[in-house]
């Protein structure tokens, strides 16, 4: 199937009836958006809120569509999927942003053949030195960025009808330049809109503080904003600090060689009582675009087959586990505005 068929196929889905239009699309729904629509917060079951599975690291001028075969990274992605489900994984958050291969039409086909819960982003991501903005973004306001991501929720992304189901952003370390702050700024705003949560590739502590602060000021809680690669930041106060605001701390590059580092991060987020603002995932995957038949693809497996078991002689509870891998994901991901209280 090429590239213009697979997006005919997708657009001729029939949507949910309850999302024809945006004036069916209420800012405090309580639901979860995947690629093949609504779902209720309780069918996630376990959920990986930070993975990829096709990525390009071209820069925006020259990621494209016409760079990849869908069709061969549907064949490679396929088996891995399934082996995630196979141990009992249920919902997957592709994190991949626009302008670096994000592909809904292809996460819909996957969804249907492994049985998955996938969900698709709307932002734009401003870390690695901006090189994956687009240029309009660049000149255009928080309001008008803004403006193009609430679009996608309430029309789908690309004319596929597809929507996104959380905000991906990216920013390196703070002090965040001012067109980091914008980009902040835009989810806020498409934040109130729309109630897509906030995932933010954050380079450093002080960055999330910063994020914090102007999601704050322009009136969306903390809550609905993930920090994304919290794990990365070596002083664990900046981590006490986000839990303590409200934020969800993500441990998401869980690996066989970080075992030991990410137990000491839950182990510390535990003894500060913050356990409860914890996400855990492996910022694992992917196709990567440009290397023969996508490279290493990274397995989606050591939560399940190594990291969890090491929290259990850590001495964490059954029902904690069950908190951190499928309660705290469908609270962090339901769609709806949580606002600064007056």
């Amino acid at each position: 199937m090429n590239r213009r068929d697979l997006l005919r196929s997708i657009t001729a889905i029939p949507l949910v009836p309850a999302l024809q239009g945006a004036s069916a699309l209420p800012r405090n729904q309580n639901i979860i958006m995947t690629v093949l629509g609504p779902i209720n917060p309780t069918e996630m079951g376990v959920t990986l809120p930070h993975e990829h599975l096709l990525v390009d690291f071209a820069g925006a001028e020259v990621a494209s569509p016409d760079r990849y075969n869908a069709d061969d990274v549907f064949a490679r992605t396929q088996p891995f999927l399934k082996q995630v489900h196979d141990l009992g994984c249920r919902t997957l958050c592709e994190c991949t942003p626009a302008y670096l291969a994000r592909d809904p039409g292809l996460l819909a086909r996957l969804a249907r053949a492994t049985g998955m819960h996938l969900l698709t982003n709307s932002g734009y991501y401003n870390a690695n030195g901006g090189k994956h903005l687009p240029e309009h973004a660049r000149h255009e306001s928080a309001r008008e960025l803004a403006d193009r991501w609430t679009a996608e929720w309430e029309h789908g992304i690309e004319g596929t009808g597809i929507r996104p189901g959380f905000l991906k952003i990216g920013v390196d370390g703070g002090p965040l330049p001012e067109i980091s702050r914008t980009i902040v700024r835009a989810a806020a705003i498409t934040h109130l809109r729309t109630g897509l949560t906030i995932a933010a590739h954050t380079g450093d502590g002080l960055a999330a503080m910063e994020e914090l602060d102007v999601i704050e000021a322009e009136g969306v809680n903390p809550s609905a904003f993930i920090w994304v690669h919290a794990q990365n930041e070596q002083e664990t106060h900046f981590h006490t600090k986000a839990a303590e605001r409200g934020a969800w701390v993500e441990f998401d590059g869980i690996g066989p060689q970080s075992i030991d580092r990410h137990l000491d991060l839950v182990r510390s987020m535990n003894e500060a009582g913050h356990l409860n603002r914890v996400l855990l995932s492996h910022d694992a995957g992917w196709y990567h675009v440009g290397e023969p038949n996508g490279g290493t693809f990274r397995l989606f497996d050591t939560l399940f087959t190594e990291f969890l078991p090491a929290l259990r002689r850590e001495g964490i509870a059954e029902d904690e586990l069950q908190r951190l891998i499928v309660e705290h994901p469908a609270e962090a991901f339901t769609v709806r505005v949580r606002m600064v209280s007056a």
